[in-house]
């Protein structure tokens, strides 16, 4: 299979209202109703070609806009299109997107109910957790869209509460998600019930031989349009590191918290037990924290999410899995309580935070076992995270064998001094990315000295001394916030 690509996005591409791809009016007006001005880039890529139903593989961030990518011009064909032998809907439905996550399968049916509220299409999401009966009850009354889970769709076609012979265009989101949950058979079961002459777009943040594989079985003579490459991070968005302990990350993560310009923080660990540990932990400790991940019921998880979308919760503590395709307005700040093994899952945690051109910042709590995943994170994203040096709990002074060499070690920034000289911890423009150098206050991330150097040795004798801890770093607020106390 060959793939074409598509345009470069990178190159300068004229702005182009969504009129101009040639969407239909009760589309239209649905975008100038939500205040949709000019579509992203992915957008701008993507809705012609599906508008023509070429087959489309798409490699695209979570952020950039990818889901009105696929429902727009779906929309827009299905509004046009007859019903097949001009029936009404059915549990039939002409459409079908296939996520991997409850929370990413409601986000898309409200995508898919604000963009088609002046058509005459029906939709439905289904996903596990929750009872089966309302869903099959829903799909008799007739849809044209069904969003699903892979599991929870088997369950409906065993059951015969759906049909997928009517369906026209087939959508594959998250597929490397997908992928990486085990659900490969049950996508290849469910595309092998689809029809063969139908219309079917892939879409996936990473491009890893399965995916390609995937799409080789998948896709006829596809498009490829590929825009933000997984390996970038939005430019507004400030990334840290601190060197901790791991016995201490959860002090630590209570010290950060202090700084009441963290407004709404998404802290995020590698399990299930190890998110409760976290929040258990906050909540002694006066902080409103919940937990989001799979071993929690579906009402659990949207009462957390919606109690962290409204301002009721300071702290949203999830699992990889769990925390994919959320997507939250002006989130401040997303903290990697634990570093991920692979470095494509950092990329799309702290892109929770920066999003839609507003400042945000990334910090991460890294420990001894850690520092080999911190060295594949810089690798990947070609950059120097900077150290934060200065914090009560650097790590214990090691042995002079698991020292970097001292020509290496430089003194680490100091917590609350701004670049150009003073003041918080960002400058005053908003967080900035960092460049891929070394200077005299930077020095990269995976190869910083365990010890925290000189200047955390004096610090370390400071506190024996029983001196006044360190200032705790001033960390940027988004979008206009800057200066503004927030209650927890």
């Amino acid at each position: 299979m060959r793939l074409r690509l598509a345009q470069n996005v990178q190159s300068s591409r004229p702005l182009m209202d969504f009129s101009g791809l040639g969407l239909s009016q009760p589309v239209l007006r649905a975008l100038d109703a939500a205040g949709y001005q000019s579509p992203t880039p992915i957008q701008a890529m993507a809705i012609p070609h599906v508008i023509s139903g070429r087959d489309l593989f798409g490699c695209a961030q979570t952020g950039t806009g990818k889901t009105a990518a696929f429902a727009l011009p779906i929309l827009h064909r299905l509004d046009a299109l007859p019903r097949p032998n001009g029936k009404p809907a059915s549990s039939a439905p002409r459409a079908l997107v296939l996520t991997p996550t409850r929370e990413l399968a409601a986000q898309i049916g409200a995508s898919f109910e604000a963009y088609g509220r002046h058509t005459s299409l029906r939709y439905a999401v289904m996903f596990g957790g929750v009872g089966i009966q309302r869903q099959i009850q829903t799909l008799a009354r007739g849809v044209d869209v069904v969003i699903a889970t892979p599991g929870r769709l088997l369950d409906l076609m065993q059951q015969r509460a759906i049909s997928l012979a009517d369906v026209r265009v087939f959508v594959l989101d998250e597929a490397d998600r997908m992928l990486d949950m085990g659900f490969v058979n049950d996508v290849m079961r469910i595309a092998r019930s689809v029809p063969k002459t139908r219309q079917t777009l892939l879409f996936s943040a990473t491009l890893p031989d399965t995916i390609r594989s995937l799409a080789q079985s998948l896709l006829n003579s596809p498009v490829h349009v590929a825009v933000d490459a997984v390996s970038s991070a939005a430019e507004t968005l400030d990334q840290s590191v601190y060197f901790v302990d791991k016995a201490d990350k959860r002090s630590l993560l209570a010290w950060v918290l202090q700084d009441l310009q963290i407004d709404r923080t998404l802290a995020f660990t590698r399990t299930k037990h190890g998110a409760d540990r976290v929040v258990e932990f906050l909540q002694k400790r006066g902080f409103t924290a919940a937990a989001l991940h799979g071993n929690k019921s579906q009402n659990a998880r949207e009462r957390a999410l919606d109690s962290f979308k409204s301002g009721k919760l300071r702290v949203l503590v999830a699992t990889d899995i769990a925390a994919r395709g959320i997507d939250i307005e002006q989130l401040s700040h997303v903290i990697n309580f634990e570093v991920p093994n692979t470095p494509e899952s950092y990329v799309h945690r702290i892109g929770r935070s920066g999003r839609a051109g507003s400042s945000g910042a990334a910090l991460s709590f890294c420990d001894a076992e850690e520092r080999p995943y911190l060295r594949s994170i810089e690798r990947l994203i070609r950059m120097q995270i900077r150290v934060v040096g200065e914090h009560p709990h650097v790590p214990a002074q090691k042995s002079d064998s698991d020292r970097a060499p001292r020509e290496n070690r430089q003194p680490p920034q100091h917590a609350g001094a701004r670049r150009n000289g003073g003041g918080g911890g960002h400058s005053g423009g908003g967080p900035r990315r960092q460049q891929p150098r070394r200077d005299d206050h930077l020095q990269s991330a995976a190869h910083a000295p365990r010890d925290g150097g000189a200047a955390v040795q004096q610090l370390q004798a400071a506190s024996a001394r029983g001196a006044e801890r360190p200032v705790k770093p001033g960390f940027s607020s988004p979008s206009g916030r800057r200066g503004r106390a927030f209650a927890r």
